[in-house]
């Protein structure tokens, strides 16, 4: 089967030159994730891959690995702006975050999370939130939470010519009312809600549907009606494709991590070692050193 990192190849036309704009680090052979890619690698069974990013470093290594689109999510309420909850995000905060991300990447498709209160109005108000992201940020794409309660202000945003990716399942911004972190769609009940909401979703013209912390099973039962693809946030294998939180994935959170989290580095032991190294080098005298003096 073919890795992740052909999403972008399944096209039929030429390479696009710099399709938006010529940044530094835009290779002309390199393909843009588009929207299209992602129903294209639902067809061929190419898993795709997804990562939360919130600025340049970040998001410039994980274009460069392949990874498929990039999320500035507003999870960025708990890994940036030390936040407990997503909930206290702004639109305001999102937006410098998630120019940067756009501003660091070739490849990568570029979601912009639409925070907990910048379209719940209805239609038109999210309509307005999405015009903001695409305008100020050049993302290519926006994310918002809930299915049949945002099926509206889905089907608004994209007729507007804006690609929508859903989120159903466990949605952070609604923790409150869910009662706290819970999985979701156990049940017959909760089994026949998650699919009226991936319905829901999928109807109103989103692209494609997070499924977050939802038992695997049902997961599979979703991904198997739906003709968009779904992507997994703790929903097991069966789904089309999977996102992280960067910080979780990476070993940079500190304390409790979802069980749903593989870790493939250590980031937050390696900075700590080495803020160690460096506080001890500068205590003893040891750095700087010579050769890191310039001469008169």
């Amino acid at each position: 089967m073919p890795c992740a990192a052909t999403v972008a190849a399944m096209s039929d036309n030429a390479p696009e030159v710099a399709p938006y704009g010529s940044s530094q680090n835009s290779d002309p052979t390199l393909k843009r994730v588009r929207t299209r890619h992602f129903a294209r690698a639902k067809q061929n069974g190419i898993k795709i891959t997804g990562l939360t990013s919130y600025e340049c470093l970040s998001a410039s290594i994980f274009d460069e690995a392949g990874i498929d689109f990039l999320l500035v999510g507003d999870s960025a309420g708990n890994t940036v702006f030390g936040y407990d909850t997503t909930i206290p995000v702004t639109v305001d905060e999102l937006i410098p975050l998630t120019a940067a991300v756009v501003r660091s990447v070739s490849r990568a498709l570029v979601i912009a999370d639409m925070p907990f209160g910048s379209y719940e109005n209805g239609p038109e108000h999210a309509l307005d939130t999405a015009i903001r992201f695409m305008k100020e940020t050049g993302c290519h794409a926006v994310k918002c939470e809930g299915g049949v309660r945002s099926s509206k202000q889905i089907k608004r945003i994209v007729r507007a010519g804006i690609p929508v990716m859903g989120h159903i399942g466990f949605t952070p911004q609604s923790e409150h009312g869910l009662g706290g972190h819970i999985i979701q769609g156990r049940g017959d009940e909760g089994e026949e809600q998650l699919l009226a909401d991936a319905h829901a979703v999928q109807d109103a013209g989103a692209f494609a549907v997070v499924l977050e912390m939802v038992p695997s099973e049902i997961a599979g039962k979703v991904t198997a009606e739906l003709s968009i693809p779904t992507i997994s946030v703790g929903a097991g294998p069966n789904c089309d494709g999977q996102l992280l939180v960067w910080t979780d994935w990476a070993g940079f959170t500190q304390g409790r991590i979802p069980r749903f989290v593989k870790q493939y580095a250590d980031l937050a032991g390696t900075l700590r070692e080495a803020a160690q190294a460096y506080k001890a080098d500068v205590e003893s005298g040891v750095y700087p050193a010579p050769e890191h003096e310039y001469g008169a």
